[in-house]
C-alpha cells in the first residue's frame, strides 16, 4: 500500500494521466492533476481492467494552474504527448521545488528536453515503456486498463536507489532500474514501431480511399514486420556506437526470428486487437489521418532523436532516414 503522504502531480488528462491517476490514488496516494480542462473532472476518478477490476480514488486537486497542481508534490509526473513536454516543463519549472519530475514514457524526447529547462541537478526519472494500455471511457471521470506490463524499465538521475521501489508500489509493477537515461530514451517501442508500421500502410498510398478503418495491429502484415526488422537492425548499430546495453531487439521482444512470425505475434496480442489506425472517415470510406498523434509526435517527438544521435555519430541509416522524411514531409 502507498502511504498517503506521497503527493503525486500527473500532468496531462489523456488516457494514461486518467489510468495512472485512478490507480495511484487506489493505493493511497494524493493524487492532483494538471488538466487543461479542469472542470471535466469530478472529484474522483476509476479505471476498469478486462478482468473487472476497479481501481478508484479520490482526487486532491484538479486545475490549470501549475501552481496549484504542481506546488507541494513529491512527485510530478507527465502523461503528455511529445509536442507538449517542452512547454510543459517551462510551466511548471517554477513550482517543482525538490519533486522528483518523470515521465510515463521517455522515447518522446523527455530526459533531452528535462536536461536543457531543469538543468544537471533535477531529479528525474522516466520508464521506458507506458506503464498500461489505456483509454477513456468517461472523461474526467472514468478510463479502461486494457492492458498490463510484466516489469517497467526506469531510468532515474539524482534519485536515491529507493525511489524505484516508491514507483513500483505506486503503479503496482515490477520495476527494473536501467543503467542510463539513454536505455530509455532510445526505445525501439513507438518510434519504430508505430513509424514503420505507419511507412508499410500509407507510403504510396497517401490519398487511398479504403473500405475500413484498417485495424493497426490485427490486420498486421509482413511487409510491416520487415521494415521494423529493417529498422530495428539500424538502430541496433547505433546502440553499438553509443554503448547502450539492456534493450531488445524486437524479434527479440516479441519472442519472433522472421517476419512472418513477427507478424503472427503482433497480429494476436489480446489488447491489441480493436486498436485501429490513425484514419480519418471521408467520402466512401476512410483515409490516412496525418494529423493523428501517431504522425504529429513519434516521427518528430519520437524517431527524430534515433535519427539525429545516429547522424551525430556518423551510424548509417538508410531505412530509418527513408521512414522518417517521409513522415516529416507528411506533416
Amino acid at each position: 500500500m502507498t502511504a498517503p503522504a506521497t503527493k503525486v502531480c500527473i500532468c496531462g488528462g489523456g488516457s494514461l494521466g486518467h489510468v495512472c491517476a485512478a490507480v495511484l490514488a487506489s493505493g493511497g496516494a494524493e493524487v492532483s492533476i494538471l488538466s487543461g480542462h479542469p472542470g471535466s473532472w469530478r472529484s474522483r476518478v476509476e479505471a476498469t481492467d478486462p478482468d473487472g477490476k476497479v481501481f478508484k480514488g479520490p482526487l486532491a486537486c484538479v486545475s490549470s494552474l501549475p501552481k496549484e497542481a504542481v506546488a507541494g508534490a513529491d512527485i510530478v509526473l507527465l502523461c503528455v504527448p511529445g509536442y507538449l513536454i517542452e512547454k510543459t516543463l517551462r510551466d511548471i519549472r517554477p513550482f517543482i521545488g525538490t519533486a522528483a519530475v518523470g515521465t510515463v514514457v521517455s522515447s518522446t524526447g523527455f530526459f533531452f528536453f528535462a536536461h536543457e529547462i531543469l538543468g544537471t541537478g533535477a531529479r528525474l526519472f522516466g520508464f521506458q515503456r507506458v506503464p498500461y494500455i489505456a483509454r477513456v471511457k468517461e472523461y474526467g471521470r472514468s478510463a479502461l486498463l486494457l492492458g498490463y506490463k510484466k516489469s517497467l524499465l526506469l531510468a532515474m538521475e539524482n534519485l536515491p536507489e529507493a525511489f524505484a521501489g516508491t514507483l513500483e508500489s505506486l503503479f503496482q509493477t515490477p520495476v527494473e532500474v536501467a543503467h542510463n537515461y539513454l536505455q530509455v530514451s532510445l526505445t525501439n517501442s513507438n518510434p519504430i514501431l508505430h513509424t514503420g508500421r505507419l511507412y508499410s500502410l500509407f507510403n504510396g498510398r497517401e490519398n487511398q480511399v479504403w473500405d475500413h478503418n484498417i485495424l493497426f495491429y490485427r490486420e498486421w502484415t509482413d511487409q510491416s514486420s520487415q521494415v521494423l526488422i529493417d529498422m530495428d537492425a539500424e538502430f541496433f548499430r547505433l546502440l553499438e556506437a553509443l554503448d547502450v546495453k539492456g534493450i531488445p531487439t524486437l524479434l527479440d521482444y516479441y519472442d519472433s526470428t522472421d517476419a512472418a512470425s513477427l507478424t503472427r505475434k503482433i497480429s494476436s496480442i489480446p489488447a491489441f486487437l480493436n486498436i485501429t489506425s490513425p484514419m480519418v472517415q471521408v467520402p466512401g470510406g476512410w483515409k490516412a489521418d496525418f494529423e493523428s498523434r501517431y504522425f504529429t509526435e513519434d516521427f518528430p517527438f519520437g524517431l527524430r532523436w534515433i535519427k539525429e544521435l545516429a547522424e551525430k555519430n556518423n551510424i548509417e541509416t538508410p531505412v530509418i532516414d527513408k521512414v522518417y522524411d517521409w513522415g516529416m514531409n507528411l506533416i
